[in-house]
């Protein structure tokens, strides 16, 4: 099923009016139609509302919020309200609270607090939402339905425990089958009966926190576990809802770059891809690039809808900036340019107590439509009407493809001996921003995801390899493509147990290397890494502006390399290593398998990525541009709308590369002409064909 058909790109957000009086709700209809908003988000947090005891459900309010909504012309995305449950449920049923990492069974309280386990929660939960679809499912201004809210946490409880057991004997049949895979023959670990087998908890199997386990294998498959028991809730809900509505697409609002849920698990289970965009500060527009093309990848390119992002500023953080001017307009495009069609707000209206009092709001705790914030949002609004249903649909041209993958992330981050400074999502993060700068198109997919139509895969910190991803790899490069993958890929197979081989393990063959050593350091530690490239595309035009020689600083962790097949691209200057190599390539079938053993800084990044993607010819759009961000979606009927989002705080100046249309001034751009963005200016131009 594809996301909601709306006639423009969907535009609004979180709206509670269950909080205010009548006259209040007047006040806001007005200032939405302001604000061009067409969209309201209904019902999040409301199942106390809907039902106050445990045999009584009254649909009084919501049934007014909804039918006032449709009145005034609003599509709605429909909440099953149990994002939190009432506290009649936890003093009822004490055991659908959850019990904490720690071992402490929670009493009623906050948000992410029901036990996925709980039978009773589990119940409950979908007949709520069975009895919304009932109510509400043939309803015209319905268009989508949002179960939950941010899904997330953990539970250590006993049900969960007995969950587990149940789900490790579907996993794995046999008690023989789980002792190997956990390796349990360590520390007189092996389990005799199911019933031996504990949460790994601070009871149990770690120590200073989540990430430190004695049994990497017994952590990793908990957290498996975990997210597939929320997702257990979100598929009971989704059932509910499909027994009376079978048309409406379903949803739920994700996270983004959020480690303890994988999202690649979930997303066959959605009808439509959603997240919430909360960055942790206002330097971070590569991070959201990455999580939007994250969530774009979850769906294969489908297009997905901002369900929430603030118009001003968090609530949930020590400081909590206020966007600057026109900066909120800018990331609102930057979603739409990867492939958002809906931006939506969270919050409406402002709360008036409790802990989300302070957050950002379109409309704050006055009533007022004369602010800066909401005038941007006004604006906002205009330029989405305008724009129309122009870029609905469209999809990213992608000739690059990122792999990213929760088990690595999740291995890597509590693995002993290795390094607790090197960070999965950091490291990614540098790849992808080498990709950013060059302004080249990704699609951020999931290690299980078909490469046929990628010239270049990039996979970082690749540590786990399961199934038949070496494989696939290798066919890549096999017809011509190009594959760079790092240092601690390779590593452990899906049970996170090591490769009897040398490292890089199943990766070996198509790089060419076995790394022999390793040496973690701390963040002040620098080995220089001299980078030159003498192969066949040295002299390449392509990228003229690519150095042929680089010296570039490595820290954290420093893999010692012995090449077996590879050519040396990179090498070492210091310490006992020096003059070992630090990146590599290998020839493989009619392309090549590129390893970067080394912590490179940006810098060192940059350079291997340019030289791989200047290999295929894949175009750089204002790759020295600094801080101008673009991107390309090709619509339905064909169109190509480039995207310019110029995130400096002052005009940038470059030169057009095509002919085409500005879709907001509807002026002509003719190629080689200068093009003038405003301080955090978009553009938007459908190239001619």
């Amino acid at each position: 099923m594809s996301p909601p058909v709306t006639p423009k790109i969907a535009f609004g957000g979180d709206y509670n009016p269950e909080q205010w009086p009548d006259h209040v709700w007047d006040q806001d209809y007005r200032l939405f139609d302001a604000a061009r908003f067409d969209t309201v988000t209904l019902g999040v947090f409301d199942w106390a509302l809907i039902q106050p005891a445990l045999d009584v459900y009254d649909f009084t309010l919501l049934d007014r919020i909804v039918e006032r909504a449709a009145a005034e012309g609003r599509a709605i995305c429909l909440a099953t309200g149990t994002g939190a449950h009432p506290a009649w449920l936890a003093r009822a049923y004490p055991e659908v609270t959850r019990t904490d990492f720690e071992g402490r069974r929670h009493r009623f309280g906050q948000r992410h607090n029901s036990c996925p386990s709980s039978p009773v929660f589990r119940r409950l939960s979908a007949e709520l939402a069975r009895r919304m679809a009932r109510r509400y499912g043939g309803h015209p201004a319905v268009i989508a339905w949002h179960i939950g809210n941010e899904y997330g946490g953990a539970c250590y409880c006993e049900l969960c425990a007995a969950g587990f057991r149940q789900w490790l004997r579907e996993r794995y049949g046999s008690l023989e089958a789980l002792n190997a895979a956990w390796y349990t023959t360590f520390w007189a670990h092996t389990f005799g009966d199911w019933d031996e087998i504990e949460p790994p908890s601070a009871l149990t199997e770690h120590w200073r926190g989540p990430d430190h386990t004695a049994f990497q294998g017994i952590t990793l498959d908990y957290r498996r576990f975990m997210s597939d028991a929320m997702l257990a809730n979100f598929r009971d809900e989704k059932a509910a809802i499909r027994e009376t509505c079978p048309d409406v697409p379903v949803t739920t609002n994700f996270m983004g770059l959020y480690q303890p849920i994988d999202y690649h698990r979930w997303a066959p289970h959605l009808d439509f891809a959603s997240w919430d965009n909360y960055p942790p500060d206002d330097t971070a527009r590569v991070r959201m690039a990455l999580a939007h093309d994250l969530m774009r990848g979850l769906k294969d390119g489908q297009p997905f809808w901002v369900m929430e992002q603030t118009p001003s500023t968090t609530a949930s953080r020590d400081v909590n900036p206020l966007k600057r001017p026109g900066v909120m307009r800018l990331w609102s495009w930057q979603a739409v340019a990867h492939g958002a069609d809906a931006v939506l707000f969270f919050q409406l209206r402002a709360s008036r107590g409790a802990c989300e009092k302070y957050h950002g709001a379109v409309i704050g705790h006055a009533g007022r439509g004369d602010t800066r914030v909401f005038r941007e949002v006004a604006q906002l609004g205009a330029e989405f009407a305008r724009l129309g249903g122009t870029v609905l649909g469209a999809r990213t041209p992608a000739r690059v493809a990122l792999l990213f993958d929760w088990d690595s992330w999740w291995a890597v981050e509590m693995t002993d001996g290795l390094s607790r400074l090197v960070r999965y999502q950091q490291v990614v993060q540098a790849y992808y921003t080498a990709l950013w700068d060059a302004g080249v198109d990704v699609d951020v997919v999931p290690v299980t995801a078909g490469l046929d139509g990628y010239d270049v895969v990039v996979a970082p910190l690749l540590h786990m390899v399961k199934g038949d991803l070496a494989q696939r790899l290798e066919e890549v490069a096999a017809r011509g493509g190009s594959v760079v993958t790092t240092f601690l890929s390779g590593r452990v197979d899906e049970d996170d147990n090591a490769f009897l081989t040398d490292v890089p393990g199943p990766l070996g063959p198509l790089t060419g290397v076995r790394v022999d050593e390793w040496d973690a350091r701390g963040p002040d530690f620098v080995n220089p890494v001299r980078l030159r490239d003498t192969g066949p595309d040295s002299g390449s035009q392509i990228e003229p502006e690519i150095e042929p020689e680089i010296e570039v600083e490595s820290r954290l962790f420093f893999e010692i390399v012995i090449p077996a097949g590879a050519e040396t691209v990179g090498t070492y200057t210091a310490d006992f290593y020096a003059g070992t190599p630090a990146v590599t390539r290998n020839a493989f079938g009619a392309g090549h398998g590129w390893y970067v053993a080394a912590g490179l800084d940006q810098r060192g990044v940059s350079w291997v990525v340019r030289r791989v993607l200047d290999h295929h010819g894949i175009e750089l759009r204002y790759p020295d541009v600094q801080d101008l961000e673009t991107a390309v979606r090709v619509t339905p009927a064909g169109d190509r709308i480039l995207f310019l989002l110029n995130h400096r705080n002052e005009a940038i100046e470059v030169t057009a590369e095509r002919d085409g249309v500005e879709l907001f001034t509807k002026s002509r751009v003719r190629a080689g002409e200068p093009v003038k963005i405003e301080a955090c200016g978009v553009l938007l131009v459908q190239e001619d064909m």
